[in-house]
């Protein structure tokens, strides 16, 4: 099949999308649509005394002015908080949902506290600057440090130092007697630093009530309509998930931000149901960086033991993470569960004990974001790596090559519960330095320095666990012309589902590309679905739409026997025929004759799918600058069977891309003292431009998934994964002659200069 699986078409979705042609929720309008402006509180942690709105009612074209006081009167709810992992007591973590709006107190900048309905938004603009709020300033606690001082401000009085969890994971025992029996123990310090998600698109939502059914609409960028519309009805607005429609339209970028309902959302659907009228909210990209979810921001501990032959005996972290001012869906679970997971690697670890602290602060709240705690732990155990290799004198491709799990141990049971079911961890690694040539590294570290520069290469492998989605329905119908109509509950944000998952059916049903129409991002619409995340669209919503096409098969296969006048039993098909010797009828004609074909097929996970791979990064280091320029990037991957290869490939370019920003550049800059956003714009938050990033090379070693019948492991999120480290990691080997062994992200020029002048100083 051209046009099959493993080919690579181009993306049927691309030139509408060239085009201008895209329908983006900013691009929506309704008739009689008012414009909602979120009034913010410029206090990161203070009392809300009163608030007097006489004079912003009165203002022009002010449809309604809401408060914290009408959303308790209307009993409003709150937003959802996820699945809460128990302290390592037993006992249950504290973890407070966020409200939709702020009442009594507000416990980070940028919290909602008012909405404007006006009839333009320049109108409601201007009558938010009306409102009359007498704050009592707080003390605030704006980053993990400062809550964590001894006299740092208690968020909530249920968690005492500000720990809203204290968790484990791992044998302590055996980790410890691992490192009492340790020829070596390396130890080191990190941070991974605070970023923001950015898409594209920032967020915005369009909303309506329809009065005579009792139905809300909503209009809106997400990862999946179905989970939005459950935490919304179900937590928001305390209603049943039937009176609610979500639809998502094009979606400019998600990474794990749009996975979960937000409280703009509830306030619109809110004041479109107090208003009468459709109701329009966009965030200005300053709004946004105030009130997205953001990621990371961890503080570490870890220790590896090493025997005398440089081979791993264990692993220990101690780990804290901030959570924010509540507790968003994945606060708790992203760095326990998520991150611990991933602490062991690509390594033969016997042992390991992860010991997390969640930590309450007056900021916004840390969710999901491409990998969700798998590059926080890859990131951790790679660095580990490399400082080991230094203190040892040893390769530090040697080191791993000895310690990496052989695709002879395959499956392979890791001491943090995982199964690795397939994989030549080490054949990656020999790829990418095969790639890289490491004949001529000395003569460009000769001429790097002959320019002024220090030339470094950094290597990181990793593992990343995909999975988020448990689960995934479809449903095709075939009509008489040969055309497919395809729903399905995952939702597209950019990555091409609609030439994927066509692919798919043109390798199983022989249909044209072109044919196959998407339905998607409608919960009326499409039945159910559990959205896109974990780097499983193809893993399992791949699988559902496979099993979905071979129910179609089976549903004409006794259609096609009356056609061919023979018995079902010997009608087989291939390549979009049913055939009976020398007899053929084609899917498209025993369809017409059916009066159209159906299946429909749930596909249930039955494990999960490990992505891996090695990546190698090259940079030059301006000595008298401290500037980072990355010079050389090469990936040696192992996703599977591959569906698109083209598209693969652009997944591996995206998730580098945001791993050297966070490496190099990206710094959710936040006052300790004040807790006030010091990063809030474009200007000041840095995002990697098309010259920070070099040409990527990326080969693909297709090792077949052992546990879903496409063999398919996932690829979104493994390029972040493996370009943390090897971005860091070849930052420190440019460094070696300065004694530099760590430097924290982001290596922006002025934290790099500083190490390399107190390297010379010393």
């Amino acid at each position: 099949m051209e046009q099959g699986f493993g080919q690579s078409p181009l993306r049927l979705e691309d030139t509408r999308l060239l085009r201008g042609e895209g329908r983006y929720t900013a691009d929506l309008n309704a008739a009689g649509q008012a414009h909602m402006y979120v009034l913010r509180t410029p206090h990161a942690h203070a009392d809300i005394v009163s608030i007097g709105v006489s004079a912003a009612n009165a203002a022009p074209g002010v449809i309604a002015v809401l408060t914290g006081a009408d959303a308790a009167a209307d009993e409003l709810g709150v937003m959802a908080v996820a699945v809460r992992p128990d302290n390592r007591d037993g006992s249950p973590p504290f973890s407070p949902p966020q409200p939709v709006l702020g009442a009594d107190r507000v416990r980070y900048g940028g919290q909602p506290v008012a909405l404007v309905i006006a009839e333009t938004l320049a109108q409601a603009r201007d009558a938010a600057e009306l409102i009359e709020i007498d704050y009592q300033p707080l003390a605030a606690a704006g980053t993990l440090a400062a809550a964590l001082a001894p006299e740092a401000v208690q968020l909530w009085d249920e968690a005492p130092g500000n720990v809203a969890l204290d968790w484990q994971a791992g044998s302590l025992a055996d980790t410890l007697a691992a490192f009492d029996a340790a020829a070596h123990v390396t130890s080191l310090d990190l941070v991974d630093n605070r970023v923001m998600v950015m898409p594209m698109e920032p967020v915005a939502a369009l909303a309506a009530y329809d009065e005579a059914t009792g139905r809300y609409h909503l209009q809106a960028p997400s990862q999946g309509v179905h989970g939005l519309r459950r935490e919304l009805a179900e937590t928001a607005l305390k209603i049943e998930q039937s009176d609610l429609q979500v639809v998502t339209p094009d979606v400019g970028g998600a990474f794990g931000l749009r996975a979960t309902a937000i409280p703009e959302q509830a306030l619109l659907l809110w004041a479109a149901r107090k208003t009468g009228r459709p109701v329009k909210w966009v965030a200005e990209r300053g709004e946004a960086c105030l009130s997205d979810l953001a990621a990371r921001d961890h503080i570490t501990k870890a220790w590896l033991a090493l025997d005398g032959d440089g081979r791993i005996l264990a692993v220990r972290v101690e780990n804290l993470a901030n959570m924010g001012a509540y507790g968003s869906p994945g606060a708790l679970t992203i760095p326990t569960a998520g991150y611990a997971a991933a602490i062991t690697g690509c390594y033969d670890i016997p042992a390991f004990h992860v010991a997390t602290k969640a930590i309450f602060s007056n900021s916004m709240m840390t969710n999901a974001y491409r990998g969700a705690g798998r590059p926080e732990g890859i990131y951790v155990i790679e660095r580990l790596i490399d400082v080991a290799a230094a203190e040892l004198g040893l390769s530090k491709i040697d080191i791993r090559r000895r310690n990496m799990v052989p695709a002879a141990a395959m499956p392979y049971a890791t001491a943090t519960g995982e199964l690795y079911d397939s994989g030549d961890f080490g054949g990656c690694l020999d790829r990418v330095m095969a790639m890289l040539g490491e004949a001529d590294i000395d003569q460009r570290r000769s001429a790097a320095r002959r320019r002024g520069k220090r030339y470094g290469v950094g290597v990181a492998a990793y593992v990343k666990i995909n999975g988020g989605v448990p689960s995934e329905a479809a449903h095709l119908t075939i009509d008489g012309q040969g055309a497919a109509i395809l729903r399905i509950g995952c939702q597209d944000n950019g990555q091409g589902h609609r030439t994927a998952f066509a692919q798919i059916l043109v390798e199983e049903l022989g249909l044209a590309l072109e044919s196959v129409a998407l339905v998607q991002g409608d919960s009326d619409a499409v039945a159910s679905g559990h959205g896109t995340g974990g780097s499983s669209a193809i893993s399992v919503a791949g699988v559902a739409v496979t099993l979905a096409a071979r129910k179609v098969v089976e549903a004409g296969r006794p259609v096609a026997a009356m056609l061919l006048q023979c018995d079902a039993a010997e009608v087989e098909f291939a390549d979009g025929l049913y055939c009976a010797g020398e007899r053929t009828v084609s899917l498209s004609e025993t369809a017409k004759d059916a009066g159209g074909l159906e299946g429909s097929a749930k596909y249930v996970a039955a494990a999960k799918t490990f992505a891996n791979g090695c990546h190698v990064c090259e940079v030059e280091v301006d000595v008298d600058t401290g500037h980072v320029a990355i010079v050389g990037y090469r990936v040696a991957d192992d996703m599977g069977r591959l569906l698109n290869p083209r598209l693969a490939e652009g997944q591996v370019h995206g998730g580098i891309g945001q791993g050297i920003g966070q490496a190099l550049l990206e710094d959710c800059i936040i006052d300790g003292a004040s807790g006030q956003l010091l990063s809030g714009s474009l200007m000041d938050y840095c995002l990697p431009r098309a010259d920070d990033l070099p040409s990527f090379a990326v080969q693909f070693d297709e090792i077949p998934c052992a546990t879903n019948l496409l063999g398919v492991k996932g690829v979104g999120e493994a390029g972040v994964t493996g370009a943390l480290p090897a971005v860091v990691n070849a930052v420190v080997d440019a460094l070696t002659e300065y004694g530099v062994m760590h430097i924290d992200m982001p290596l922006k020029p002025e934290r790099v200069w500083r190490a390399i002048s107190k390297g010379l100083a010393a």
